[in-house]
């Protein structure tokens, strides 16, 4: 018989469902306990439980786990003498069943490896729990001798491993990732088909056109000029005519079904893969009924619970994300905000406070709340820390509304306890909880009135993997905005702009909102000038909006997003990736990043005015990119324009030698590591070649070892960069003292 932890090929182990098992039955004892704590049905409640413990007992021997045997059997007889004497469990016998499940807990993931060693070291703390449990049962229905000491602390679980690649229970959320980037994919290419069709209708209406013509021809010839001959060979001309018509129809027909067959298969594919990244709402709280019962008896108040939305389903990703955020938001609740017993009845409130955490699909949107009626914010406790502290002159400070005082509760370190406990009063919380609604690319709101309680809510994308954007040309290039971070947009005439010290501005909802020119910000060439009216995307919220002004509008897009290459670290002002319709890349504008480049230029008096393009005509200097990855193509070309070089690109080294045998360019940046040609031999080519011999060459390649870099420039290269090296602004200098200014 092979070993408890051993693993079938192809299955998890049965130590891993054991796991599996351990967490959903102490999950179900776990509710239980904390409804009878509440007073529920206790007939109902402890034969669910007792079906809990009893299945965790046979999973438990099954594997070897003994001490999780007598832990499970411990509970169930518990539950027996409280079924049986129908009473109410005492405060410590519901203290020691908790203990209890967290116990079992710990034993499902202790390693096998270390199983004996730790199940010696916790043997008098289980032994503990063992026995109090015991003696609970035989002293229902008085409780009297259940009053010995507290057992030891349950030690921490100890991580465990994920299981082995290839299980059906567990996909890792990199997998979906990957799977679903083929997905979007495939999308794209189904399109192919839809242009296809069209390039195929459209000989169909030239075909018929040149029949039409051809009889109009044939019927204007006179009868004499027709012989027999000429007429038989006329006939079988429009015989062979009427078979490729038909022909072709059918074959357009049978194109259509196909196409409407692929992109059926495209989308369900897609929906697929988007439904496995999807989770329960349920599967992210588990652990909060009892965290917040737990963190309430501590404090000595009394708190009902709710969570609200538990079958709503949440991307696996945003549902990671959210957990430490919503544990901060209710301890801050429970501590801050709710009030004890007696404080509330003395406020006409039930002593009972209420706490409830929802989740729910609203306009395309996961809207995520975590309210409680409890005392609120007093915002004037607010704007004395802000003055006391000096973050706003008093004058400033006495006019602050509410909602801006309310945003002073996201910056880092600002709280309003002036002691440090356990819970609260560090200063780190609220700023780490807006940070995570952003980088999810959402927000979070604060409403709160004196007295009757606080709401916090999410407004967060349904997923990361699929995104709504709105597609917007800037210097030519189509960029992707997320439709969650844009408030409005519109198009603003000239006529309406106004300036104040150098800043342009115009006014919507009689509040101003600052001009800022998207090309200034992401560095690109400006567009020529022009007296249309300005298209611009209002962004931002609350007190710090401003309008993105772009060259146009492409449309609003569904996208399926695709994360940049790790390797090549976070480029300012972008987010991800995405491939449209057509099959052409576009990049996807990180919103924060904005804001920061902004303040940037606004700090430093350096924004464009909306108005401040050129017409003035200039040869660029032209530049080759040679370099198979898409993503690094892109990021180099984007880098090179934004010193104002030409930029064209070849995706390896054959294509990029075709390119320079017809082209004319000032230099040729390469990779090394190529399909069809790779970088050293196109170097070596336009050494060889007579025209192109004298060319400026430059090696972009991972490798920077230093027999590399001999290799590449013994080829010929003038110089030889490391990717590492263009995620600043180093490479259009290297460029400039090459080649020269980007303009001649």
């Amino acid at each position: 018989m092979s070993r408890p932890g051993a693993e079938i090929p192809g299955e998890l182990s049965l130590l891993d469902l054991f796991r599996t098992e351990v967490e959903s039955q102490t999950a179900l004892l776990t509710e239980g306990i904390l409804a009878l704590e509440r007073g529920a049905d206790a007939a109902v409640r402890t034969r669910e439980m007792m079906r809990a413990a009893h299945s965790l007992k046979g999973a438990a021997r099954i594997v070897g786990r003994e001490a999780a045997v007598r832990l499970a059997h411990a509970i169930e007889d518990c539950m027996a003498g409280v079924q049986k004497k129908k009473r109410a469990l005492s405060q410590p016998l519901i203290d020691t069943l908790l203990r209890t499940v967290d116990m079992l807990n710990v034993i499902a993931h202790v390693a096998e490896e270390d199983f004996e060693t730790w199940q010696h070291a916790q043997q008098l703390a289980i032994e503990s729990l063992i026995d109090r449990l015991s003696l609970a049962a035989t002293s229902l229905p008085g409780e009297a001798a259940f009053a010995a000491p507290a057992p030891a602390k349950v030690p921490d679980p100890p991580a465990v491993p994920e299981p082995a690649a290839g299980s059906a229970l567990r996909v890792t959320a990199g997998n979906l990732n990957r799977l679903m980037a083929v997905a979007g994919e495939t999308a794209v290419a189904t399109r192919w088909l839809e242009s296809h069709l069209g390039r195929m209708l459209r000989l169909k209406k030239l075909q018929r056109e040149m029949i039409r013509q051809w009889e109009d021809i044939r019927h204007r010839l006179p009868p004499t000029a027709v012989s027999d001959e000429l007429s038989r060979k006329l006939f079988r001309l429009r015989e062979h005519e009427n078979e490729c018509q038909a022909f072709l129809a059918d074959r357009i027909d049978e194109l259509e079904l196909f196409d409407r067959r692929m992109s059926g298969i495209a989308r369900r594919l897609s929906d697929e893969v988007l439904d496995c990244r999807m989770r329960p709402f349920a599967d992210g709280t588990g652990g909060f009924p009892r965290m917040v019962r737990d963190l309430a008896n501590s404090l000595g108040k009394s708190v009902k619970f709710e969570i609200a939305g538990e079958s709503t389903l949440v991307d696996r990703e945003i549902l990671e994300k959210l957990k430490p955020p919503l544990i901060h938001l209710l301890r801050n609740a429970l501590d801050h905000g709710i009030e004890l017993p007696a404080d509330r009845v003395r406020a006409s409130k039930p002593e009972e406070a209420s706490l409830r955490l929802e989740a729910r699909h609203s306009a395309g949107m996961l809207l995520v709340t975590v309210s409680d009626d409890g005392s609120g914010i007093d915002v004037e406790a607010i704007r004395s820390a802000v003055v006391r502290r000096k973050i706003s002159p008093p004058e400033i400070g006495g006019k602050l509304s509410e909602a801006e005082l309310l945003e002073f509760l996201f910056l880092p370190g600002f709280s309003l306890r002036d002691t440090v406990s356990e819970i609260s009063g560090r200063g780190v919380g609220l700023d780490v909880v807006r940070t995570m609604a952003r980088e999810v690319g959402g927000h979070i709101h604060i409403a709160s009135s004196r007295g009757q309680g606080t709401r916090f809510q999410f407004d967060l994308p349904l997923t990361l993997s699929i995104s709504r954007a709105l597609l917007v040309e800037i210097s030519g290039e189509p960029y992707g905005i997320p439709l969650a971070r844009i408030e409005r947009v519109l198009k603003v005439s000239r006529k309406s702009i106004e300036s104040i010290e150098g800043r342009q501005y115009f006014t919507l909802d009689s509040e101003p909102v600052g001009l800022v020119a998207a090309w200034q910000v992401l560095e690109l060439a400006p567009p020529l000038a022009s007296n249309a009216d300005v298209p611009v995307v209002v962004l931002g919220e609350n007190t710090s909006r401003y309008a993105l002004v772009v060259d146009r509008f492409l449309g609003e897009i569904e996208l399926a997003i695709v994360p940049l290459d790790p390797r090549l670290g976070k480029i300012r002002d972008i987010s991800s990736a995405a491939q449209m319709p057509d099959g052409n890349p576009v990049l996807i504008v990180d919103v924060d990043d904005l804001n920061s480049s902004i303040a940037s230029l606004a700090s430093g008096q350096r924004l464009s005015g909306v108005g401040a393009s050129t017409e003035k005509q200039t040869k660029r200097k032209q530049i080759l990119v040679a370099e198979d990855s898409l993503t690094v193509r892109e990021l180099e070309r984007k880098l090179l324009e934004s010193g104002g070089y030409a930029v064209d690109v070849a995706v390896d080294g054959m294509d990029a030698w075709n390119a320079l045998r017809t082209g004319n360019y000032d230099l040729v940046m390469t990779d090394v590591d190529m399909p069809r040609m790779d970088g050293i031999e196109l170097v070596k080519l336009i050494r060889k070649d007579g025209r192109l011999k004298s060319l400026p060459v430059m090696i972009v390649s991972y490798k920077d070892r230093q027999e590399d870099r001999d290799r590449g420039l013994e080829a010929g290269a003038d110089y030889y960069l490391t990717k590492a090296s263009f995620q600043d602004k180093a490479l259009p200098g290297i460029v400039a003292d090459l080649i020269g200014a980007p303009e001649s």
